[in-house]
């Protein structure tokens, strides 16, 4: 067996984690250099490859990425049976990584994250907010925020916040000028503010009617990738945007927007919280879900 340590095994994780020696050194409290020399002490020892190193990029081989996949939760819970050891079986602490869509993030914090803080002052949890999909084992969560369908298979998901639909919006005065559209095809003939995926692809708008379902390529000038941008640009008249519709109901409800294409827009099962099924939940995410449960306000 090769002579690992367990600094090196955190080292790895952290600069495969960050793809980054610099970032993956503050983090631990080191210098890049001896980082790098550490990392490279432990891919010789082990007789393999774990990183693909540029001057630019840090990326892992498919032997870092085996080994990441294995190790994270090995660590996880080293860290919570740590925590445990030293505040005693009935103390929740430790680190709690959630990684969430940015309107995922504003809900947890509006809904969840003060009880849960107030209730547990020795967890520190860390949401990161981000449009990609994300392997949430091998980058290091204890879970992930996602719509129930993005929910890969083999995880355990809980739902919450109730039903969600998405739906086409546009201020009066666009309405007004440029008339109102009344089947999904009909967009092709208006101005509309497109979305940009984290891939860089743009989102083909989906609708649904009956057993009929329909998915346009709408056509605009301006395309962005955040929602709550989106609901902006339609109040300026820019266009009509296609958001999840919490972000557009304040306007909405004040007379602001307006809702086009209702009768497409059906509701659909909405966000889900979910962790890896073959693990122990370690007790921060326990406490999480317990609260998230309680104070679930079924608002989408």
């Amino acid at each position: 067996m090769a002579d690992v340590s367990l600094s090196d095994l955190k080292a790895f994780s952290a600069v495969a984690r960050h793809r980054s020696f610099q970032r993956a050194a503050d983090e631990l409290g080191v210098s890049r250099s001896s980082l790098s020399h550490a990392v490279r002490a432990f891919e010789q020892r082990l007789g393999v490859r774990l990183l693909h190193r540029t001057t630019r990029s840090v990326a892992t081989t498919e032997a870092g990425e085996a080994l990441l996949r294995r190790l994270n939760p090995l660590l996880q819970e080293l860290d919570a049976t740590l925590d445990e050891a030293r505040h005693g079986q009935d103390t929740v602490a430790g680190t709690l990584r959630i990684n969430a869509g940015a309107g995922a993030a504003r809900w947890l914090l509006e809904h969840v994250v003060p009880t849960f803080l107030q209730r547990h002052p020795h967890v520190a949890l860390d949401i990161v907010s981000e449009g990609r999909l994300v392997d949430i084992i091998a980058e290091g969560f204890d879970a992930g925020v996602r719509l129930a369908e993005s929910v890969p298979k083999d995880m355990v998901a809980v739902p919450f916040g109730g039903a969600l639909r998405f739906i086409a919006v546009a201020s009066a005065d666009y309405v007004a000028a440029a008339g109102r559209p009344r089947t999904p095809e009909d967009l092709q003939a208006h101005r509309c503010i497109r979305q940009r995926l984290p891939s860089g692809k743009r989102y083909r708008w989906e609708f649904s009617k009956g057993r009929r379902e329909v998915a346009v390529d709408v056509a605009g000038a301006l395309s962005l990738d955040d929602s709550a941008l989106m609901v902006d640009a339609a109040l300026n008249g820019l266009g009509i945007a296609f958001v999840p519709e919490p972000f557009a109901r304040d306007a909405l409800d004040d007379g602001r927007l307006v809702l086009l294409l209702e009768d497409w827009s059906p509701p659909f099962e909405g966000l889900c919280l979910y962790y890896a099924s073959w693990r122990q939940v370690p007790a921060p995410l326990k406490a999480f879900i317990a609260v998230l449960r309680e104070n679930d306000s079924r608002k989408p």
